[in-house]
């Protein structure tokens, strides 16, 4: 991506206030649109601060590109207003749906994988795109179920990023989580995947619910193990940058820092060995 190198981190309003004060500061950030367009006041100061001193992209959670349901234009267009606003040139979303009879679930909740919604999702991502005039980008979802499937996951992302010339958010954590939860390889589908596609990669946390035997994307736990270790096998394959997420049970700034610096470590060694 133009402009957008190296390690990122998400923006939380929890440590916002704290970014200024810090002697950390990320090589860029991500925003998450909804959670700012109405942001008190006491955060605007603060916000503009960051994201202008940075190289910042956004990642929405309410499109529901995966929707029977038409794309709600008066959204996207608020969007646009955002990315505008605050000279935003990437924003991304999930590939999945979250919207029932026009009201928002703000779930992401898995789609089929068929040839039609293919066609479904690829429409919509061009109508997306000539309203907010920019690439949009598509991430990997965690799903545990499947509603109908007629080709693999890495297959269906694929065929929608061919034939809707989207961009795709590769979520390492993600692939990592339904290839346990869905017995499949982590590592095959990562090597499976059109690379020429991919704009940028997150990073986060989940937790094993013993009871259910499934693992939970929750965004709320440090990054474990495995996680980290699928990263190193996608970076010898994929150069792009790398993000970290945290939604739930966030730490403070410097808790955050050193996870970031350990990432980094991983990318600079694996790709300037």
């Amino acid at each position: 991506m133009k402009n957008l190198q190296g390690c990122g981190l998400g923006l939380r309003s929890s440590f916002l206030l704290d970014v200024k004060k810090s002697d950390f500061q990320p090589d860029w950030w991500e925003v998450t649109p909804e959670n700012w367009m109405h942001m008190p006041k006491i955060y605007e100061k603060a916000f503009e601060e960051a994201v202008f001193s940075r190289p910042t992209v956004a990642h929405g959670l309410s499109l529901s590109i995966g929707s029977v349901e038409k794309i709600n234009k008066k959204f996207v267009k608020q969007i646009k207003e955002f990315l505008d606003r605050y000279k935003i040139e990437y924003y991304s979303e999930h590939l999945s749906f979250s919207s029932f009879n026009g009201k928002q679930s703000y779930e992401l909740l898995p789609i089929p994988m068929t040839k039609k919604m293919v066609n479904t999702v690829s429409d919509k991502v061009k109508e997306v795109e000539d309203i907010i005039q920019r690439n949009l980008i598509l991430e990997n979802a965690t799903y545990y179920y499947v509603p109908y499937a007629e080709m693999d996951e890495v297959d269906f992302i694929n065929e929608v990023l061919e034939k809707s010339g989207a961009k795709m958010l590769l979520d390492i954590n993600n692939v990592f989580v339904n290839s346990v939860n869905h017995s499949f390889k982590a590592r095959k589908f990562i090597d499976n995947l059109e690379k020429k596609y991919i704009s940028y990669m997150h990073m986060a946390g989940h937790y094993f619910d013993e009871e259910a035997n499934i693992r939970i994307d929750s965004h709320g736990m440090p990054i474990c193990s495995g996680v980290w270790k699928l990263l190193e096998y996608t970076l010898k394959q994929i150069d792009s940058p790398v993000m970290i997420e945290r939604d739930n049970n966030i730490p403070p700034l410097k808790e955050l820092a050193k996870e970031y610096e350990s990432m980094k470590k991983i990318v600079q060694r694996v790709r300037y060995a």
